[in-house]
């Protein structure tokens, strides 16, 4: 199963205007429909917002992707998952080492517990993110549907 289908099978999603919202805030609503059905506790987003302050934002990638994550096993992650969230507008993280600006209105929010299904994760999700249209499509998603839309049109990884 794709991980877009699995984000949607299990509601781990969620869409936001944006307006106004902080980083921190970001990672926390990233978190929410991953603390909905236990897959981790409500204070594992706090991990990761001490990560990026520690680490700046390791987080942002090209394309305005955030992937917040901690370390491997952190306390309250109960299950492997992936949560994403849209968002429509740009979630400002700072600036990184090279004092260039980071923003993000994708979110792929992970935890993991198993390492093997973790690591399925990220390569699917490596995948999807050297896919412009693929990222192009889930950033104008607004509803489940469109996520499993997307991944139905531009997803080119084989089942």
């Amino acid at each position: 199963m794709s991980v877009l289908k699995d984000i949607v099978e299990k509601k781990h999603y969620r869409f936001i205007d944006g307006e106004g919202v902080t980083w921190q805030e970001g990672v926390r609503l990233s978190a929410e429909s991953l603390v909905a059905d236990g897959t981790v506790s409500p204070d594992y987003y706090k991990q990761i917002i001490a990560c990026i302050e520690k680490y700046g934002p390791y987080v942002v990638f090209e394309h305005n992707i955030a992937m917040p994550h901690t370390t491997e096993n952190a306390e309250g992650a109960f299950k492997t998952g992936v949560g994403f969230m849209v968002c429509e507008k740009m979630i400002d993280f700072g600036k990184d080492e090279d004092g260039e600006q980071k923003e993000a209105n994708l979110f792929f929010t992970l935890s993991a517990a198993n390492p093997e299904e973790h690591m399925n994760n990220i390569s699917q999700l490596s995948d999807i993110f050297m896919n412009d249209e693929l990222i192009d499509a889930l950033a104008a998603a607004r509803t489940p549907e469109d996520i499993l839309a997307a991944d139905e049109k531009y997803n080119t990884e084989e089942e």
